[in-house]
């Protein structure tokens, strides 16, 4: 595990790593304070099969909070009918880029902000589009709750429920980054005339499926509506197609009924990168992402990884709001000084200098098999290996065992092959190293997945990092 991976010398470096935090003392600052008035923050990911309306909802749930003016509104309503897209125009506020607007899907994950009575909401809205997933990925592992968008029109939930559709690839996924609470929004309701029955169905069929994945009912809303007549979003239905048969919450109240998440405030910094802002003139470089343990200020001395460099935080950035103080759980932009730009990459990790994150390329994981897999996985399988925000070309070495799906005892130690479906503890090697941790000392970076051929096969965590022995 080389702190630099230039360093051909790995044992000797993984031997300084601490490998505890367990001495590990925050100080005062660090932790939130109980007087603060502030709104919790709640990072939700919009996921969903290409063309159920998630940038429509977010646009829309924007606009009426107050996030987007009428004048802005007006103007992408402007923009989109000139391009003959007047339906597109709340999903224009999120997808900004040219490309985005003329092929009419999100690429990126477009990231917003509101206020709901209990939570400061960051909206993660995220591409729905196959071919968008490592994207959609990005945004979905920085969630603690999210929105599954369902197109209810006649075929629309079908195509996303087929085996080529999104909406069970991202249910999978989001559930395996550790997501346990979701709103279900069976958006279009209007174009099947606000039918009970159509809704009925959507939430057996779908219901049996996110049991599968692993989503407890308890922890599942199941919200009807309509971005486009603005029903059931930030209040009651008013068509009484809908509010005749329809009792429960609208979406804003499923938002603040979501239980807040556990932060880890008092564990060192871990700050995986999103992304790299680079300014030339000024000579600065920027990172942006979630901080997933500890807190971060000014004038805060932060190791980056993998390069081992060390610089020092310029200035935070919370909302495009300069902020003195960034804790767990918060989306920043850290603009850092004394330190080369080039070093500096998304998928690394931002860290406590005392507490480096293990840097490797060989790895176990515990591992299931999603029934998108065609072709078995071998010993010597080529793979995508994913973490955090990390990629890289993976290879499988060793088929340890296959797990018994209830018991998660061994049922079979070194089989020939995976096929879809089966749990099993493997082993795999990277053509370079990531940054990573294993899943009982941080869940944010021991979280994996394995895709090959533009689908996610596998989904998995960190369940031992294996020093090189060069």
């Amino acid at each position: 595990m080389s702190l630099s991976d230039k360093s051909g010398n790995s044992n000797k470096d993984s031997a300084k790593r601490p490998k505890s935090s367990a001495r590990y003392q925050p100080d005062k600052w660090m932790l939130p304070d109980k007087s603060e008035n502030a709104l919790t923050q709640l990072n939700l990911a919009i996921v969903g099969h290409v063309d159920s309306g998630k940038s429509t909802l977010s646009g829309r749930l924007l606009h009426l909070s107050g996030r987007i003016t009428q004048k802005e509104m007006h103007k992408y309503e402007k923009e989109a009918k000139l391009q003959g897209k007047g339906s597109f125009a709340y999903a224009w506020a999120l997808d900004e880029s040219p490309e985005e607007r003329e092929r009419g899907i999100t690429m990126t994950v477009a990231v917003a902000y509101f206020d709901s009575k209990k939570y400061h909401v960051v909206v993660l809205d995220s591409p729905g589009h196959k071919d968008f997933v490592p994207n959609m990925i990005s945004g979905a592992t920085q969630a603690d709750a999210a929105i599954l968008v369902i197109d209810a029109s006649i075929g629309g939930f079908e195509a996303g429920m087929d085996s080529k559709g999104q909406t069970r690839e991202h249910a999978r996924l989001i559930r395996s980054f550790g997501v346990d609470q979701i709103i279900v929004a069976v958006n279009k309701m209007d174009s099947v005339e606000y039918s009970k029955d159509r809704f009925d169905l959507i939430g057996t069929q779908l219901g049996t499926f996110l049991r599968s994945c692993g989503f407890k009912d308890s922890l599942v809303s199941w919200i009807p509506l309509s971005a486009v007549e603005n029903q059931n979003l930030v209040a009651a239905p008013s068509d009484v197609r809908l509010s005749s048969w329809y009792h429960g919450s609208y979406l804003l109240d499923a938002i603040d009924s979501l239980q807040p998440l556990k932060r880890d405030f008092s564990k060192p910094l871990l700050m995986p990168i999103c992304d790299v802002v680079k300014s030339s003139s000024q000579g600065q470089v920027s990172a942006c992402g979630k901080l997933e343990a500890g807190a971060l200020r000014s004038g805060l001395k932060v190791l980056v990884m993998p390069s081992g460099d060390v610089g020092t935080v310029r200035t935070l950035e919370r909302d495009s709001q300069i902020c003195a103080v960034a804790r767990a759980g918060d989306n920043v932009t850290v603009s850092l000084q004394g330190i080369d730009g080039s070093n500096v990459m998304a998928g690394g990790v931002l860290c406590h200098p005392d507490f480096p994150v293990a840097v490797a390329k060989h790895f176990e994981l515990k591992v299931l098999v999603l029934d998108f897999l065609t072709i078995p996985i071998v010993i010597g399988s080529q793979l995508e290996f994913h973490i955090h925000h990390a990629k890289e070309a993976a290879r499988v070495v060793k088929i340890i065992s296959v797990l018994d799906p209830k018991t998660g005892k061994v049922s079979k130690k070194a089989p020939r092959c995976l096929t879809s479906k089966q749990s099993a503890i493997i082993e795999v090697a990277l053509d370079g190293p990531v940054c990573a941790e294993e899943f009982t000392n941080s869940r944010a970076l021991g979280r994996a997945f394995l895709r090959t051929l533009g689908k996610t096969v596998a989904v998995g965590i960190v369940t031992r990092i294996i020093e090189d022995q060069e």
